[in-house]
């Protein structure tokens, strides 16, 4: 936005004034952003020495404030409604040029008329002193001089128009658009320099509202945006916060829970996320940010030392599984062409079994070398399975031998003549002896029930060994004797008792009795046995 013209700029009348050597009035300043580059002066423009300057065209008289109204926001100037005023002379050549083109021009042309009352607020002194009205009282602003007084006014009226424009534009892109709070002040300091060295003629009070009515509208709207940037500020914090207290959960976890890849990942991804939001979130205090970020820092830090150290310590217990199932290996590859079926395979067994106990090494060395010892576990076996195989033929035959061997032992039950039956089931059991291995998938079956019906032989010859037996039925006739003579007497104590009609002892007595005859005929049962 063009600068006011200022004094050194105004056109002033000279002592002697002529037309031919009047001096150029300056180039008005246009409104804010509304100005565009002066057209260069061409010769005839520049050979006309007492031409007055021309202003930029003020706004449509319909759109102009009325003098004395409440301020209200003006018109933007368009590039087209600006007029280029003519530049003054740079030195004698120009001088010279300007007689040359005064002389070829019969009269200067007259300053457009200003749009709106601005002029009303000046006059014109008898000197050709342009004076301004203002709550104070006049002001001098200049002079325009080879003009009439209202061609002067109306010069100053429309510089008035001018920056009345930049002011009230000003106010619209403050209240009606997002122009930043310092952006609008830094306009304001800028208008309020050219108000404060303006030489021109209007409603000046008005004016003076304007730029206060900015000023009010700016300070609401940095209370505005101070709110809006508190919001921000707590709302990057609450984010922040996250990130942190989440970095923080992540190192905090027991160094057995941990999901170490997962939680790696989870930490890079926090990291761009801190990044993102200092780039596009509300920038914090220096001291809160360093703080948070502090915390941050020291949680990344703590759970890359104790990655680190678990990595580490995690090197060593697969270096120690590597050397521990390379041994195994070694010693696997050695049974791995034997032909003692029964210990190696044991062998195999217990190398298994301390394989497990060895622990992990690396994924690609514990493949390797689980390849190389299975190899060998399965060189041995499947010479062994093939003996087996062979033998299984053998063995078919011999499961044939018994099958029929223990029909016959089962035929052998119930046992009715014990010493007949003892004397056949050992002839079957010789040659079941005899007759060899069955297979491993047959053998538990057969001999469990071979071992049933000799079970049930040796039931019946111990049942009869305690028939048989003279001291337990010795026993057991002493005990039918001793209950024989109880039960003799508890008669003779319910006959009393009833005698004397005493109900508590005949109860008793009977009580007594009927419990000895039960344990007689138990022990006359038990004595029966014997005979």
């Amino acid at each position: 936005m063009s600068d006011p013209t200022t004094p050194d700029e105004q056109p002033t009348t000279p002592e002697s004034p002529t037309p031919a050597d009047a001096p150029q009035p300056s180039e008005p300043a246009t409104a804010p952003e509304a100005a565009q580059p002066s057209e260069p002066a061409t010769p005839a423009e520049a050979a006309q020495p007492s031409e007055p300057a021309t202003a930029p065209e003020a706004p449509e008289a319909s759109s102009a404030p009325e003098a004395g109204a409440a301020p209200k926001p003006g018109p933007v100037p368009s590039p087209a409604s600006i007029h280029p005023a003519p530049r003054p002379p740079a030195g004698p050549a120009a001088s010279a040029a300007a007689s040359a083109a005064a002389e070829a021009t019969p009269a200067p042309a007259a300053p457009a008329p200003s749009s709106s009352d601005a002029s009303s607020f000046g006059r014109v002194a008898d000197d050709g002193t342009v004076f301004v009205r203002t709550p104070d009282g006049e002001r001098e602003v200049g002079s325009y001089p080879g003009s009439t007084p209202e061609e002067a006014l109306a010069y100053f009226a429309r510089k008035y128009d001018e920056l009345f424009a930049s002011a009230s534009l000003l106010l619209q892109r403050v209240t009606q658009t997002d122009l930043s709070t310092h952006d609008g002040q830094e306009s304001l300091k800028a208008l309020r320099a050219q108000v404060g060295d303006a030489h021109v003629v209007g409603d000046l009070a008005r004016l003076d509202a304007t730029v206060e009515q900015i000023s009010t509208a700016l300070r609401a709207k940095s209370q505005v945006e101070g709110e809006q940037r508190a919001a921000a500020r707590q709302a990057a914090l609450a984010k922040r916060e996250t990130v942190v207290a989440e970095a923080e959960k992540i190192a905090a976890q027991p160094v057995e829970k941990v999901q170490w890849k997962q939680s790696t990942g989870r930490m890079r991804e926090l990291l761009d996320e801190w990044k993102a939001l200092q780039r596009g979130e509300a920038r914090l205090d220096k001291t809160t940010e360093n703080a948070l970020w502090q915390r941050f820092s020291a949680a990344r830090n703590g759970f890359d030392k104790t990655r680190r150290a678990h990595f580490a310590q995690l090197d060593e217990q697969h270096a120690s599984a590597k050397a521990e199932k390379q041994r195994l290996v070694a010693e696997a590859e050695k049974l791995a062409t034997s032909k003692d079926w029964g210990p190696t395979a044991s062998a195999f067994k217990r190398l298994m079994g301390e394989w497990r106990q060895a622990g992990r090494a690396s994924r690609a060395d514990d493949d390797a070398l689980w390849q190389k010892f299975k190899t060998a576990q399965d060189t041995f076996f499947h010479a062994k399975d093939e003996v087996v195989a062979a033998e299984n033929v053998e063995f078919e035959a011999n499961l044939k031998v018994k099958e029929g061997l223990l029909t016959e032992a089962q035929a052998l039950l119930p046992v009715k003549d014990l010493a007949a039956t003892k004397s056949k089931l050992r002839t079957i059991q010789d040659k079941w002896d005899a007759a060899g291995k069955v297979p491993r998938k047959d053998m538990d079956r057969i001999e469990r029930a071979m071992r049933k019906v000799e079970q049930t032989v040796r039931d019946a010859e111990q049942t009869r060994w305690k028939k048989t037996d003279p001291e337990l039925e010795a026993r057991a006739r002493s005990m039918v004797d001793q209950l024989e003579s109880a039960v003799a007497g508890l008669k003779d104590d319910l006959a009393k008792a009833e005698s004397g009609g005493d109900e508590r002892k005949i109860r008793e007595a009977r009580e007594a009795l009927q419990a000895r005859e039960a344990w007689l005929q138990q022990a006359r049962g038990g004595l029966s046995e014997f005979r």
